[in-house]
């Protein structure tokens, strides 16, 4: 056990380095903010132990405090630069997606066109949710199409449509997990399995084309015949 976890904290602080070196590339500022809420947390918990006369247990706690607040911060703003890089590429909907949670049954890609529109699936217990990416106008026709396809397929199920964007009416990159989440839950986890397993049987584009997970190339193009 000793080795394995010898083993394992390499690859942590690996991770963590790199994440800063991403962070810090995308927002310049995070190392004086991190360190300033860290200097603040512990000055303030340490300025009241003087003062009801318990230094020392008012400096652990403020020295725990800022470690814990320092790790919030650079989780978020680290999160914050990841959407921002994320935002506009191809595919970047459907890396949120994969990780939204526990509950939430995902399939990339049930549809695209030649010009890399494409919409992914989500079923849960707030339903089905179509998640679009790319031009909105184009968009329009074809989450009528899936919702059509839906009715045919699990008509008693709420059908949700979501287009990733900036533009009025759409959901940015970032609160993408968040809208999601915030959907009322009317399905019991009973229901959820019979809808993925009635979806599952349609098929989707990613069980016939070699598309990668996460955003797609930009040069990808979509066969001919579809």
């Amino acid at each position: 056990m000793a080795r394995k976890e010898t083993s394992e904290n390499p690859g942590r602080l690996k991770q963590i380095a790199l994440t800063y070196k991403m962070t810090k590339r995308v927002d310049p500022k995070v190392t004086l903010v991190v360190a300033g809420v860290g200097i603040v947390t512990f000055g303030v918990l340490l300025a009241i132990g003087f003062w009801i006369g318990h230094p020392i247990f008012l400096g652990i706690l403020g020295f725990v405090l800022a470690f814990l607040a320092m790790a919030i911060i650079f989780g978020r703003r680290a999160e914050r630069a990841a959407f921002g890089q994320m935002e506009g590429q191809p595919g970047a909907a459907a890396a949120v997606l994969e990780n939204v949670g526990r509950g939430w049954s995902v399939t990339p890609a049930v549809a695209m066109n030649r010009s890399q529109d494409v919409i992914h699936r989500a079923v849960g217990k707030a339903g089905v949710v179509l998640v679009a990416e790319g031009n909105p106008n184009r968009l329009k026709g074809m989450l009528a199409a899936e919702k059509k396809k839906m009715a045919r397929i699990v008509a008693e199920v709420p059908v949700h449509d979501v287009i990733v964007g900036s533009g009025e009416g759409q959901v940015e990159i970032k609160k993408l997990r968040t809208t999601l989440l915030k959907l009322p839950r009317v399905l019991p986890g009973a229901q959820v399995t019979v809808v993925n397993d009635r979806l599952r049987a349609l098929g989707d584009l990613m069980s016939n084309m070699p598309i990668p997970k996460g955003p797609m190339p930009k040069g990808m193009r979509m066969p001919k015949g579809r």
